[in-house]
C-alpha cells in the first residue's frame, strides 16, 4: 500500500509542477520598461567574489568573533 501512495503523491507533484510551468507567462526580459537604465554586467571574478568569497569571509569573521568572545568568558577551573 505504501508504494501505491508514494506513486500517487509523485504523480500529483509532477502534475502540479507541470501545470505551473505551462501556465506561467514568459518573463519578457527583452522588453525594456520606461526609465530602465541597466549598468554593465559583472565579470566572472566580480561575481565569484561577491557571491562566493564575500559570504565566506563574513562567515569566518563572525565565527572568529564568537570564538574569541566565548574563550574570554571561560573562567579557569579552581579546584
Amino acid at each position: 500500500m505504501d508504494k501505491k501512495n508514494a506513486l500517487r503523491a509523485g504523480a500529483v507533484s509532477a502534475g502540479t509542477a507541470l501545470m505551473m510551468l505551462l501556465m506561467t507567462s514568459p518573463a519578457l526580459a527583452l522588453t525594456r520598461d520606461d526609465g530602465d537604465d541597466p549598468g554593465k554586467g559583472l565579470s566572472i571574478g566580480e561575481t565569484l567574489g561577491l557571491y562566493v568569497a564575500l559570504p565566506i569571509v563574513i562567515f569566518l569573521v563572525i565565527a572568529g568573533l564568537v570564538m574569541v568572545g566565548d574563550k574570554s568568558r571561560k573562567q579557569p577551573n579552581q579546584g
